[in-house]
């Protein structure tokens, strides 16, 4: 599948240049080059990396917390009767679901943990989008590629790659700086773009953005409701296994007198 994309792109820069009859100016950027060398990205990931091992410090905790369970249980299952056992299986049954939740909740597809890293990451993304933006428009670029794993470039001289001058670019933006960083750039002139093409792109972002918002809408709503009922259920499970756990201390004190009692006579 991605071969196919790959070939329908080149087959759209080669119908560009036949079209044109010229060629197009063309460049890269290696992504993970600029985000290493940015200390803003760098103290994000730590942040988040902390934040993630305080979290896998809760899951061990609850874990540990079911385990032990589990082992009362089994050695004290001679002495219970099939309501006690029930009881506090039911319990831990109720617990190891919990788990999963606040696993998901931690570190699920849509989890606290992707959800931090896009607000993390984010506005890093951001600079360098500006950045490209900036550059591409100053040097009339018609493609700037990502020199990734999925680009699959599979040669590219070093004289395109804008990497040092996209971080140029964001140092200056970040200081407030006027320099012209891409006046290093060779200049050569680039197809044209149609207007037409710019207020059909214009508004085909638009509509994206419309319809992101609208399904993110439903979606709020949707775990709105089920928060609201999980609640209530939790409610109601918290108030059980208090009642379950007051009547199994009261059992426990019954077998302490009864113990007390055999070791008496």
């Amino acid at each position: 599948m991605k071969l196919f994309n790959y070939i329908l792109i080149f087959s759209f820069i080669s119908l560009s240049v036949a079209g044109q009859g010229r060629g197009l100016k063309i460049a890269y950027i290696d992504m993970e080059y600029i985000l290493d060398n940015l200390p803003e990205y760098r103290q994000a990931a730590t942040q988040l990396d902390m934040k993630a091992q305080e979290w896998r410090t809760e899951i061990e905790s609850k874990q540990n917390e079911i385990n032990n369970l589990k082992t009362e249980l089994e050695n004290e299952r001679p002495l219970l009767t099939a309501d006690l056992i029930q009881d506090m299986e039911d319990e831990i049954s109720f617990l190891e679901n919990k788990l999963l939740e606040y696993r998901n909740k931690r570190f699920g597809v849509s989890g606290d943990l992707i959800v931090q890293k896009r607000q993390l990451i984010q506005p890093i993304q951001d600079q360098i989008f500006n950045a490209i933006q900036e550059l591409g428009q100053e040097r009339n670029y018609d493609f700037i590629f990502e020199n990734s794993a999925d680009a699959l470039l599979l040669f590219s001289a070093r004289r395109h790659d804008l990497s040092d001058v996209i971080l140029k670019l964001i140092n200056r933006n970040s200081r407030g700086g006027e320099e012209n960083v891409i006046e290093e750039l060779e200049t050569y002139k680039s197809v044209e773009k149609a207007e037409a093409d710019e207020k059909e792109e214009e508004e085909k972002i638009k509509k994206e953005e419309e319809v992101k918002k609208e399904r993110e809408a439903i979606m709020d709503e949707r775990d709105r409701r089920r928060d609201s009922i999980r609640d209530a259920r939790e409610k109601e499970i918290e108030a059980r296994r208090a009642k379950m756990m007051k009547e199994r201390e009261e059992r426990e004190r019954e077998r302490d007198s009864i113990r007390k009692a055999r070791s008496n006579n």
